[in-house]
């Protein structure tokens, strides 16, 4: 995982640029508003969404606090969060260690409030021609560049006794991965699903490091703009009433169920049985109640010291001196980093409302 810090600092700085020259074109973000704008991407811990959509269950949430909301796709990962950044979105669907490094540490004050699953197996390294950790050393390896591939990727090295300096990354847009380990050259590749099944059945791969691994460290979120969330709490409430709802529908055996996951599938580009699959391996919060304890945790916390210092460590936090110049917030009133620069809060309180039947 080599990245130069001098390349890392130049984009960083022309992100910021566009950050703050999009930024002073959106409205304001403090404003009571009726229409919000939702990203999402194709992963199977976020298929609900797209399918809720589809299904009627978010205006049926969006009208009973009466507001409009739209749940749009976005082919790139990446990009929807960089979108979400720039102010394009109210909110997005993002794991814990990108909503740090790209709107957090870009200045950006977002809430996470709905804590949806952990992955557990569906980010995985793969390499071809061999079956061991070890083997990786030496190649250049395929990835989605300062997002959580970069960390499943650390994390992996070191449990083969490797540095980051031991691979070469090749950075590589989700929407391309697939192909890109097609090519005769590429031997090694860090994938989540569905690109990460798609390429595991490809003959001579062999899965080497997953997520199974690391339980509870790789979290995927709904993370909202924190003033768009404060004067608009209803946005909040209708997200959550929509995820539980949706995420119990598709937790049924019945025929209903079935059909539900099917066009989850259907929609992720996926067969039902390839589906069925990557949710085995994410570990969804089905119930309310265990996604507020798993928030208010300590653990929790101990996750994102690691996440925020691998962060820093790779300069992904934009010239900060410390791992402490982005502040995290926690339920309880708990603080990772400067309390002055929160500029990422878990927020359990509206997964509480739904935990109490009170949406």
């Amino acid at each position: 995982m080599v990245r130069l810090i001098d390349k890392v600092g130049k984009v960083a700085m022309l992100a910021s640029a566009l950050l703050l020259a999009s930024c002073s074109q959106t409205p304001d973000r403090g404003a009571q508003r009726t229409d919000f704008n939702i990203g999402w991407s194709i992963y199977a811990g976020w298929m609900p969404w797209p399918y809720a959509q589809q299904a009627g269950i978010v205006k049926k949430w969006a009208d009973k606090y009466g507001i409009k909301i739209n749940v749009v796709q976005v082919n790139d990962y990446v990009e929807s969060i960089n979108q979400y950044t720039a102010g394009k979105f109210d909110g997005v669907t993002v794991t814990n260690m990108d909503a740090l490094t790209i709107p957090a540490a870009g200045g950006k004050d977002s809430s996470a409030i709905i804590v949806g699953d952990y992955s557990n197996g569906n980010d995985g390294i793969l390499l071809r021609g061999a079956d061991q950790m070890r083997a990786i050393k030496g190649q250049q390896v395929y990835l989605v560049e300062l997002s959580v591939s970069h960390y499943l990727l650390a994390r992996g090295l070191e449990t083969a006794g490797l540095k980051p300096t031991d691979v070469k990354a090749v950075n590589t847009s989700d929407a391309d991965i697939v192909g890109a380990f097609g090519s005769p050259q590429a031997k090694a590749v860090v994938a989540w699903n569905p690109q990460l099944s798609v390429m595991k059945n490809q003959p001579g791969v062999a899965q080497v490091f997953s997520s199974a691994q690391i339980p509870g460290e790789i979290l995927d979120l709904m993370v909202v703009d924190t003033a768009t969330l404060k004067a608009n709490p209803n946005l909040g409430k209708a997200l959550t009433g929509i995820w539980y709802e949706t995420v119990s529908l598709m937790q049924r055996q019945d025929a209903q169920g079935r059909a539900a996951r099917a066009a989850m599938a259907k929609l992720a580009g996926s067969t039902p049985e390839s589906f069925e699959s990557q949710l085995s391996t994410t570990h969804l919060y089905t119930d309310p109640k265990a996604a507020v304890s798993a928030t208010s945790n300590p653990a929790l916390i101990k996750t994102m010291t690691q996440v925020r210092n691998f962060s820093f460590s790779k300069g992904l936090f934009k010239g900060a001196s410390s791992a402490d110049a982005v502040g995290i917030a926690f339920p309880g009133g708990k603080t990772l980093g400067d309390p002055q620069r929160v500029t990422l809060r878990f927020d359990e309180s509206f997964m509480k409302l739904a935990a109490d039947g009170k949406l």
